[in-house]
């Protein structure tokens, strides 16, 4: 697809997207007018001072042909969803493959960087179609028909060269700074200008860069594209080919929508098969197609065609936030919220997307899921499948979801045609055990759902522990376990770890998310059925009530045993022999039940009860009203995130732990429900404002303190608010209490302006 037809195609997805809402509410609202309007991007003149200017004329087409005469293109454009019905904006630039087949050169790179700063200062969504070739890559056409070589043997060309040059006339033609050459004397007194480096300075055919120069702007781009994922939401769809710095560009961005027609490759296979000296692979899909992609999680998602991919795109969309300084949308609930969980996860091994979205059973009947009817979408599914991730509303909430495999998986690993002794390896991998790629692929979606989209996470933790053998730990399972314990301490939005009915968390799993990595945000809940604990019942008997203890427990117990113990001790020698084989027979006939009893015994030291007497959990929950206590929970916990940022800003000076104290104090007691309603209503409204005279009045008095004596030392107590960039008061010191990035960028004044206190970052 043409690049400015892709707005058509997301136009078209916009207008599906609302048909679908409409008959969810049964038709109880109806499309909004100015549905999708665009204004595309360019870069502004250098008198200006603006780096990027909007072009209004292109507001009223989404189709029209572009401005820009290069082969990147970027519009901002105004969306009307069923999330933002007042509309949302987003930022998307594309490759024109239909310029130099979509390459990068030095425009296209400083255009692209441009844009991307621009999405980032106004936090807004930045969406890549990426269709392009990579690094520009030519030679200097107007010096091929000039060029002359030194031969060593004028006669026997066979034997080399010496050099390249040029003859002083076309020397003198070309544009100074076009080569660099050195001036010989050759035999017969002639003078040759010796090429020691062709710049190409001046010349038509490297207008735009034609090597190292592009090699460094698509440094410029790949540093700009890894800064904004960390900053606002990215999404890249690849609609075709997608070479070099496009394939990078595509995972610097990190979340990606493939089509089946888009390879990412490094390089093409024509240049691989000329590498290796013979004809080895056939198609660009070998190195990087979906068959590649999808199975090593460098693909979120992938599609057929690319309306598909524009309906993606609006999904994943209406999880994310308006900007990356507010909260994630949150819907009327269709669902309600209060309605119990029809599918229980038991002992034996399930489908844990039956848990989170419902499923259907065989006589046309439907058991619901934890989540919303029908919200739940899968991410990166393809990866890592001992782990399933995904994104799903909870009465209308968005939330980030994080839930484990209770099935063998089987992980393949294609053979390479390079390799002519290679072939495909198949890893069996066990349910309930994090392996290298599903620990990586959970370090993933924390980061995703942390970095621009703003989510509150649900984890349903049902791990027994990650798996440690040679062939894993040769394999980097230490070190992506760790990087799950990395990603949690950066979260900034409210962590729920759930362990599920039949459910149990172990030794190093539980660990790496525990809710002591961060406090601050992290809850961790169990199920009443649930288990938790360092070993499994079997192995802690084995090492802590052992053969020999189980045996005592036998003869305390037994009544056959106690008997037997009694003619052992008045037995004379020669009968003694005998009651004792009759010992040993009957404690082989009680091993197995008193293995049991102690299997038990272990059990009870795993349950629900003391994992809350010992304060690990907060509570202990029944799994059919848990949907309905997780979303009054997160609706109230977001709202706190909310109200302690406020708090944060009328008293600079007042830390997390100080805040968190106040705003208990302002709680009424209750309900979660009642909790979150009281939040969401604005109550502590008066209060704020009296915690922001108090600070203003304690400034004043040590102003005036200072004045007062002027010959002391200048008060401590005295700071300066206005932050060093943006609108709004405070920004700069809430990004110190909060922990953000230094380098975050701060909210201009855009089409849609926020009050001060929704501007902030979170």
């Amino acid at each position: 697809t043409w690049a400015p037809e892709f707005l058509g195609v997301i136009r078209a997805a916009l207008v599906g997207q609302w048909d679908a809402h409409m008959r969810k509410l049964g038709g109880e609202t109806k499309i909004p007018e100015n549905l999708f309007e665009t204004a595309e991007l360019v870069l502004g003149p250098a008198s200006s001072g603006e780096a990027i200017q909007e072009l209004q004329a292109m507001r009223t087409s989404s189709n029209a042909k572009p401005f820009s005469k290069i082969g990147v293109l970027a519009w901002r454009c105004s969306l009307r969803t069923p999330e933002y019905p007042d509309g949302r904006s987003i930022v998307v630039i594309a490759n024109d493959v239909t310029h130099q087949a979509g390459s990068f050169g030095v425009v296209e790179d400083v255009f692209f960087q441009k844009a991307s700063q621009y999405a980032r200062e106004r936090g807004l969504p930045r969406i890549h179609f990426a269709c392009n070739s990579g690094a520009r890559v030519g030679l200097v056409e107007e010096l091929m028909p000039k060029i002359k070589v030194k031969w060593t043997d004028a006669s026997n060309p066979s034997r080399g060269f010496d050099y390249l040059y040029l003859s002083k006339e076309d020397l003198d033609k070309t544009p100074k700074g076009a080569v660099i050459a050195r001036k010989v004397t050759a035999p017969g007194s002639s003078v040759h200008f010796a090429l020691e480096a062709i710049v190409g300075e001046g010349l038509a055919s490297t207008a735009g860069g034609i090597g190292v120069e592009n090699l460094q702007g698509s440094g410029l781009i790949a540093g700009e594209t890894s800064r904004a994922y960390t900053e606002i939401f990215t999404l890249s769809y690849i609609t075709g080919r997608s070479v070099g710095i496009g394939a990078y560009l595509n995972r610097l961005g990190q979340r990606t929508i493939q089509a089946t027609t888009g390879p990412m490759i490094l390089t093409g296979f024509q240049a691989l098969n000329k590498l290796l000296g013979r004809d080895v692979y056939t198609s660009q899909d070998q190195l990087g197609g979906p068959q590649i992609m999808v199975p090593n999680g460098v693909t979120h998602q992938l599609v057929q065609n690319d309306q598909e991919g524009a309906d993606a795109i609006l999904s994943w969309l209406s999880y994310v936030p308006s900007d990356t300084w507010s909260p994630p949308p949150i819907l009327r609930a269709i669902d309600p919220p209060d309605r119990p969980i029809g599918f229980v996860p038991t002992k034996q091994p399930y489908d844990p997307r039956h848990m989170l979205a419902g499923t259907s059973m065989p006589d046309g009947g439907r058991l619901t899921g934890f989540f919303d009817d029908g919200s739940f979408q899968e991410s990166l599914g393809g990866w890592g499948r001992s782990v399933v991730i995904g994104r799903a509303r909870l009465g209308g909430v968005p939330m980030g979801v994080i839930a484990v495999e209770t099935r063998n998986v089987d992980r393949r690993i294609p053979a390479d045609p390079g390799n002519e002794n290679g072939q495909e390896t198949v890893e069996a991998q066990a349910g309930q055990v994090w392996f290298p790629d599903s620990a990586f692929k959970t370090a993933t979606a924390i980061r995703d759902f942390n970095h621009g989209e703003n989510l509150p996470l649900m984890i349903f933790a049902n791990w027994r522990g990650f798996s440690g053998g040679t062939r894993d730990m040769y394999a980097e399972v230490l070190k992506f376990g760790a990087m799950i314990v990395d990603a949690l301490v950066e979260y900034r939005h409210p962590v729920f770890i759930y362990i599920p009915p039949n459910g149990e968390l172990r030794g190093g799993s539980w660990v790496v998310i525990d809710p002591a990595i961060n406090p601050a945000v992290m809850e961790m809940y169990a199920d009443e059925e649930a288990r938790g604990g360092i070993l499994e019942p079997a192995g802690i008997v084995e090492v802590k009530f052992r053969e020999g203890q189980r045996v005592e427990l036998m003869h305390r117990l037994d009544e056959q045993l106690r008997k037997l113990d009694n003619e052992l001790k008045k037995a004379r020698p020669d009968a003694a022999k005998g009651i004792q084989t009759r010992i040993k027979a009957r404690e082989e006939q009680l091993q197995g039940i008193y293995t049991q009893v102690a299997c038990e015994f272990a059990d009870l030291h795993d349950r629900t009860g003391r994992m809350k007497a010992k304060g690990v959990i907060r509570e202990g929950l029944q799994w059919k009203s848990s949907r309905a206590f997780f979303h009054w929970r997160v609706r109230r916990r977001l709202a706190e995130e909310r109200v302690l940022r406020e708090i944060m800003k009328a008293d600079p000076k007042m830390q997390r732990a100080e805040a968190e104290t106040t705003l208990t104090s302002w709680m009424p007691k209750g309900s979660e429900q009642e909790g979150a309603l009281f939040l969401e209503r604005g109550a502590p409204t008066e209060k704020l404002k009296a915690l922001r005279r108090a600070y203003v009045r304690r400034q004043i008095d040590a102003l005036q303190a200072e004045l007062d004596n002027p010959d002391g030392n200048v008060s401590q107590d005295v700071e300066d608010d206005r932050p060093a960039s943006g609108p709004c008061f405070g920004a700069t010191r809430l990004f110190s209490i909060r922990g953000q990035r230094s380098g975050t960028s701060k909210p201009h004044n855009t089409q849609h302006p926020k009050p001060c206190g929704d501007t902030a970052p979170p």
